[in-house]
Formats: structure tokens, sequence, C-alpha cells
């Protein structure tokens, strides 16, 4: 996938009269591109659509306008578009009752490297995380992590030859599994794959 270049980015202006079309079209996107895995983990597959609008909301809610301030965001949120050979996800670990989330969040130390992918007929693809930083310290883990998956050319061939695609957890203090993942989802996470 290209990555977003400056001069394709709206200026605050337009993007204040483009933002509430562009943020339902976004909306509607990001569901066909999330994956719930039980009910406290969720990633959302990131691409340029998703990262587009974070720039966007960025650089409309700092109020940045100068050319370094635009060019680091971008810096900053390209990293996260897929390649054309992996995929990239926003962990995101949920729970609404506030001493649960810290205790959970104690026990799920880890839980970033244990949500695997499948291909069908193929092994499981852990991810690479928190390339960017790292996300949790001695006593827990972060609500939010970045994830990239490395899928090889055998397994590229196999989605493209229709091969279900499976998603799980395996953590010790958290399990769920996805045997096969909506068609729809598969299908936007094949456009992503060059």
């Amino acid at each position: 996938m290209p990555a977003i270049s400056r001069d394709s980015l709206m200026t605050l202006e337009a993007y204040a009269r483009a933002r509430p079309q562009f943020r339902a079209r976004v909306i509607v996107h990001k569901r066909q591109r999330t994956l719930h895995l039980g009910d406290h983990v969720t990633l959302l597959f990131e691409d340029e659509l998703t990262m587009r609008y974070q720039v966007q909301e960025m650089l409309r809610i700092e109020r940045i306008f100068e050319e370094r301030g635009i060019q680091d965001e971008l810096d900053t949120y390209n990293a996260l578009i897929p390649d054309g050979t992996n995929w990239k996800a926003t962990l995101l670990i949920e729970y609404e009752d506030l001493v649960e989330r810290a205790r959970m969040l104690g026990r799920l130390k880890g839980v970033e490297n244990a949500i695997w992918l499948q291909v069908a007929g193929h092994e499981r693809v852990f991810p690479v995380a928190d390339e960017d930083l790292e996300r949790q310290n001695e006593t827990k883990t972060s609500t939010v992590h970045f994830l990239r998956y490395e899928l090889t050319e055998p397994m590229i061939a196999s989605l493209r030859a229709g091969a279900p695609l499976g998603a799980g957890v395996q953590h010790p203090a958290y399990s769920a599994e996805v045997p096969i993942v909506a068609e729809s989802l598969r299908q936007a996470l094949l456009e992503d794959l060059a």
C-alpha cells in the first residue's frame, strides 16, 4: 500500500468541511476490519484509509499546520500501514469496570505476543508487537498495542485461493478463538496483500 503523502492531505479548513462524511465512511470501513476475540480483546486491522483518518484527526485536534509537525504525524502513522506482505493491527483490551480492568491488565502481561492468525493449512502466525515503544511495565500491560503479522508467500497464495482465516488468543489469563473469520474481513485483509 502506498504511504500517505503530504500533498494528499486535506487542509484543516477543507477537513472541517469534509469531516462528517469522511468520518461516517471510516466508521463503516473500520467495522469491516474489526475482529472481536472474546468479550475483551479486539483487533482493528489498519490500512491507508484508517491511518489517513488518524492523521487528519491528529492534525485537527492538535491544530498542526506547520510542515515539520505534519511530517512527524505522517512518519508515525505511515508506519502502521501494511506493506503488501503483512497485516498491521491495533490491539484493544477493553474492560468497562475500572477495578476489573486494573486487575486484568496485571494478569494479561504479554498478551500482545499471544494473539495468533492462521491461514487454513499453515502454521499460526504470532505478531511482532509494539515496534514503536514498550507498552507494558513490571506490573501491567497497556490497553493498546500495535501488532504486525508477517505472512509467507504460500500463506498469501492460499488466501487468494480461498483458504479460510482463523484467529485466537493463547494466553494463560485469556483465551478465545474464532475458527473462521467473517468472509468480509478475510476479503478486506486480502486487499492489503500485494
